[in-house]
């Protein structure tokens, strides 16, 4: 959880009592480094205080919700004004709700707490990789539909992870997912940056929204990051061998290579689309052609995406 705001002996206090109540609390005072450590460490909640220097409480609300690495973190503002106006100004940045100076603790823990859970309801995060789920996924892609965006979704899953499930257990399956899942993430932050967006459908599968020119670029990112780091998930004989060798269900010694990624991406840029779900389906059809290469690998639907 992350608190903004200028007044050290108000951070302090919030501080204080949200730890008590077992929160892992980060901070910030100024509205440029709390924007800053929004990004970069992706709090699940911030506390953000309306005057601040360098960036005050709103713009900083605005850049989060146009951002596609923080428009799900939900906020709370913090704020001495009362009047109606400042309310609203709160709530049409983007916050999610707002707590007037002075604050009794009580009020504070439970607003975080409610604020929370609802935005657990609402936009569903992975509980594994802390990424958007398919209800999240689904607006994005039609908000940017609706407003008539140039879109590209990328969808990504992993090749023989059942495999490695079956080999090692499903604690370390989690940390490969957890790992692509990071991967995913930094691709579509250093192709797209606040354009790119990244949800977890479920299990080893990923979906990524971004800008349609800098598509394949990611593609590549995810590539290069994931095969980087996968054999270090592997026992060392196994990575060595570049493949595990695993008994099917007739008894038979089948050896499985490393697992790998497959990308699908499909755009709305050359035909009108006028339901998400065709996109998802065409970038789905195009992921199953990618499996059919060797290891990693990326299918990407040329008539409908520029190059």
């Amino acid at each position: 959880m992350l608190i903004a705001d200028d007044d050290r002996d108000i951070v302090r206090f919030v501080e204080v009592n949200l730890r008590l109540e077992g929160f892992e609390v980060i901070t910030a005072h100024d509205g440029q480094d709390a924007l800053s450590k929004a990004l970069v460490r992706q709090p699940n909640l911030i506390l953000l205080d309306v005057m601040m220097p360098r960036m005050d409480g709103y713009e900083v609300c605005k850049t989060l919700r146009a951002d596609g690495r923080s428009a799900h973190i939900p906020v709370i503002m913090l704020t001495a004004k009362s009047l109606s106006a400042d309310k609203v100004l709160g709530l049409t940045a983007g916050a999610d709700d707002y707590i007037i100076k002075p604050f009794d603790p009580m009020e504070l823990v439970a607003r975080v707490k409610t604020t929370l859970r609802r935005a657990r309801e609402m936009r569903a995060l992975s509980p594994l990789t802390g990424l958007p789920g398919n209800h999240r996924i689904e607006a994005e892609i039609q908000q940017r539909m609706a407003h008539e965006v140039p879109i590209a979704v990328a969808y990504a899953d992993l090749d023989n992870f059942k495999s490695y499930n079956d080999r090692y257990g499903f604690l370390r399956g989690d940390e490969v997912i957890s790992m692509a899942a990071q991967v995913v993430r930094r691709a579509a932050e250093d192709a797209a940056g606040p354009s790119g967006f990244v949800g977890h459908i479920g299990g080893d599968d990923f979906v990524a929204v971004l800008p349609p020119e800098v598509a394949e670029d990611f593609a590549r990112r995810v590539i290069n990051g994931f095969d980087g780091r996968i054999p270090s998930l592997y026992d060392p004989e196994d990575a060595e061998a570049g493949a595990i060798a695993l008994e099917d269900r007739q008894g038979q010694l089948r050896r499985f290579p490393l697992v790998s990624v497959s990308i699908g991406i499909a755009c709305n840029t050359r035909r009108h689309i006028g339901d998400h779900r065709e996109l998802v389906a065409t970038a789905t059809e195009l992921k199953s052609l990618a499996k059919r290469e060797s290891g990693s690998a990326y299918a990407i639907d040329r008539r409908t995406c520029d190059s």
